[in-house]
């Protein structure tokens, strides 16, 4: 297998006990999923998109994790998810769209 240069992580709130409840999975964090997968794939992106667990940061959220660079960017919406994709291929990031450094 090739590993994929980049991993793309969307919070989608699941949580240990079962279904998907948090603030991230109710503000669109699922089709985020397939957007980006569809962006990434028609920029030619070589990325893998997962879902994860809650990430602990609900108040930031919609969140989405950018490997290896380490992005962490809250409030992601299509509309920045372009924005990010943007700049990933320039090898930059949306400063004003991180929660984490």
């Amino acid at each position: 297998m090739k590993k994929p240069e980049f991993h793309i992580l969307v919070c989608n709130s699941f949580r240990i006990a079962g279904e998907a409840q948090g603030y991230c999975n109710k503000n669109g964090s699922v089709d985020m999923v397939q957007y980006l997968m569809e962006e990434c794939a028609d920029r030619g992106i070589d990325a893998t998109v997962s879902t994860t667990g809650c990430l602990n940061v609900c108040s930031q959220g919609p969140v989405m994790v950018v490997h290896p660079n380490n992005l962490w960017y809250g409030g992601v919406t299509p509309d920045r998810i372009d924005e990010i994709l943007d700049a990933l291929e320039e090898g930059e990031a949306v400063t004003e769209y991180l929660i984490a450094e």
